[in-house]
């Protein structure tokens, strides 16, 4: 069973209730979204492997470490994930950034996938896919199937807020995956909306309705 690191921690649970309130507007918004990934990524990244490598300080020589080169991509799920790689490359510069995007069919309720587009070579690197929201769980599974099967083997699911249905649905389908989340929210209502959560994650970030 995959494991679920909620982040509780004071400067991410402060952000998170200012991207809460109805309030707050989209230039407000992106900006709070970049920060909060950025401090997710900080704990996200706690197990990326070190090196030892010799370097000279002003003073002396020295064996300091350093990371070891693992390379890493940044998976946004179309469009609201877009709202976290900022936050994530400015701690990972060098991680390569694929998109993958999903519209859920009218008819039949079921993801379809209409865009992807990975780095060549996903079965080398560690994957982090992105998406504010883990309501009904679908598009992150998905999202997360999709990538494996073009051969990504090690990935991490992060989003900023959750539900227990959602996290128990990848948990199910994805029990290797891994769920990094600032906040598990009560439920989802009759809407597929997370409850209290905060609306539509891509319209607020896009000013769109």
């Amino acid at each position: 069973m995959s494991k679920v690191f909620e982040m509780n921690h004071p400067l991410i649970q402060h952000k998170l209730s200012l991207i809460r309130d109805k309030n707050t507007g989209s230039k407000e918004f992106r900006e709070l979204v970049k920060e909060i990934s950025m401090l997710m990524a900080f704990e996200v990244t706690r197990d990326l492997p070190l090196q030892e490598v010799e370097i000279e300080t002003p003073i002396c020589n020295m064996v300091t470490k350093m990371l070891s080169g693992r390379k890493v991509g940044i998976i946004p799920i179309l469009r609201a994930g877009l709202g976290m790689v900022d936050g994530f490359l400015n701690l990972l510069p060098a991680a390569k950034v694929g998109h993958i995007g999903l519209y859920r069919d009218p008819e039949t309720l079921e993801p379809v996938e209409y865009y992807c587009k990975l780095p060549t070579d996903v079965n080398e690197r560690d994957l982090i896919v992105v998406d504010p929201m883990l309501a009904t769980g679908g598009s992150a599974n998905a999202a997360i199937q999709f990538i494996k099967n073009k051969g990504a083997a090690s990935i991490k699911l992060v989003c900023l807020i959750g539900c227990p249905e959602g996290i128990a649905a990848v948990q199910k389908t994805h029990p290797d995956v891994d769920i990094y989340i600032a906040a598990i929210d009560e439920k989802l209502n009759d809407h597929a909306y997370i409850v209290p959560g905060l609306g539509d994650a891509g319209d607020r970030l896009f000013g769109t309705k």
